[in-house]
């Protein structure tokens, strides 16, 4: 695992909602992982509000246990992120890190207000996969599905942009994803037999065109547009491995149908669970045929 400091070394603005940052250290010719990156997920630590970062000076396996000993006000804030791109080799490697500005009142989190305000030579603190040792935070595992449906709102973005440029020639299937804006539509590469569809909100509820596009798609009756209940998991992930709820895996409800599908859909709580229960309980769908990753919720302050 790759424990260290990392710097700022050039930050673009995509588009109103997306700032690039690129990363680099010397520490980076050690970051590897054995395979494609697809959705790999990372660590960043944020500088306190006194711009210090924590220090995890001896630590290992342990971590995380010592960022949490670090007095709150003074360790920062931690958040999870998807590498969307490595560029470089050696100690030129660098880490590209797309982040989502959510810069409405109080709709802000400390990683979007770090991006918003990055500058070259800016330091974070970096939990990253070293080459040659197990790390994780791979969710995407299609397996031998022949077709795929990736969904997700503006935070699931990078990762479903890495996962598609990570496929081989050949993989069917489409992916949609839904931005707040017209002008958050970016350039994304995806093998020919994979359809990428971008859904702009603009001004919609959060969660609507995703929904009845991916329902659409799937070949089933329009429903109403709306959120699940509130007693929602902010936390909620369930992959073909693993269950946050403990749900025991059951064969799809109606056999054959959709049966060479595989589904991976993230983003808000609320938006991406309503959407695996219509997939697995209203469409039948194998619940180890879907990966749902909550990777916030609105209204409510994530914590790593």
């Amino acid at each position: 695992m790759i424990l260290d400091e990392v710097e700022v070394v050039r930050v673009e603005q995509l588009s109103p909602s997306f700032v690039r940052v690129e990363l680099g250290a010397a520490v980076l010719a050690d970051f590897g992982v054995d395979g494609p990156l697809y959705d790999q997920r990372i660590k960043l630590v944020f500088p306190n509000d006194a711009g210090r970062l924590a220090s995890f000076s001896g630590a290992d396996e342990s971590w995380f246990s010592t960022w949490l000993d670090i007095p709150e006000a003074e360790r920062g804030h931690m958040r999870t992120y998807t590498v969307r791109e490595v560029r470089g080799t050696g100690v030129d490697t660098r880490l590209v890190v797309d982040f989502v500005l959510h810069l409405e009142d109080g709709a802000s989190g400390p990683g979007g207000r770090w991006a918003a305000g990055a500058r070259v030579g800016d330091r974070l603190v970096l939990i990253a996969p070293r080459k040659g040792e197990a790390f994780g935070g791979i969710e995407f595992a299609p397996g031998t599905a022949r077709h795929l449906l990736l969904a997700g709102d503006e935070t699931a973005v990078p990762a479903i942009s890495a996962i598609l440029e990570c496929l081989p020639e050949g993989s069917r299937g489409t992916a949609f994803l839904e931005v707040p804006v017209g002008a958050d539509v970016l350039e994304v590469e995806a093998p020919v037999g994979v359809e990428v569809v971008w859904l702009p909100r603009d001004g919609a509820v959060l969660g609507e065109r995703l929904h009845a596009a991916v329902v659409a798609h799937l070949g089933a009756a329009p429903v109403a547009v709306g959120l699940v209940d509130d007693d929602v998991d902010p936390n909620v992930w369930e992959t073909p491995t693993y269950s946050s709820s403990g749900e025991e895996d059951a064969p799809a409800v109606t056999p054959g149908r959709h049966d060479d599908l595989h589904a991976w859909i993230a983003g808000e709580s609320k938006v991406v669970t309503r959407l695996r229960r219509h997939l697995v309980t209203e469409l039948g769908i194998g619940r180890r045929q879907v990966a749902f990753m909550g990777y916030w919720r609105q209204g409510v302050a994530m914590r790593s």
